[in-house]
């Protein structure tokens, strides 16, 4: 569907599958949203209202650096030749994109905030930064979609673990109070 996305559409698309951001979110993001040193994107008003940061990933911090290499701050970060993004101004394109992506039934952008966040899972990121980077006060919401992505990344931890000693000459440490 990136392939299929003619340009400015693109953008906002790889934009929203690098950082789970909503449709409306990248539509308000200026240039200056994209602080380089912390490597995040300001979100100012998200759908609950509050203001947050989203952690960016390696290959969305060079994304990022691309899009807005030599931009001024004051220009919408992801834009139509200069101009913002309106309310529904990226469906037809989206619908158009995915016609020619063969992708039936057409994803929506919030189909590619539930790809951001199913890979992010499927990496093994931490539900709760899963769902803190997407503007969720708690993981309940990530642990619903999500959750069933999340077996790996406890089967992995668990086998990642420091050996416990326990062998034919294990100790058994008894519990103070039990």
């Amino acid at each position: 569907m990136v392939n299929a996305s003619p340009e400015p559409l693109r953008t906002i698309v790889r934009g929203a599958l690098l950082t789970g951001a909503r449709y409306s979110e990248l539509a308000r993001m200026h240039v200056a949203d994209f602080h380089r040193d912390s490597g995040t994107a300001l979100v100012r008003t998200s759908k609950a209202g509050k203001a947050r940061h989203i952690e960016i990933t390696a290959e969305g911090l060079g994304f990022f650096n691309e899009i807005t290499a030599g931009r001024a701050g004051g220009e919408f970060l992801f834009h139509r030749d200069g101009a913002a993004w309106g309310k529904s101004h990226q469906q037809r394109p989206l619908a158009e994109a995915c016609r020619a992506a063969k992708i039936s039934p057409a994803a929506s952008f919030h189909t590619l905030r539930h790809t951001y966040a199913s890979l992010m899972v499927m990496d093994s990121v931490p539900l709760m930064v899963v769902a803190r980077n997407l503007g969720h006060a708690d993981t309940r919401m990530v642990e619903k979609h999500y959750g069933h992505l999340a077996s790996s990344y406890v089967r992995e931890a668990i086998r990642s673990a420091k050996p416990l000693g326990i062998g034919d000459t294990a100790k058994v440490v008894p519990l103070a109070g039990i």
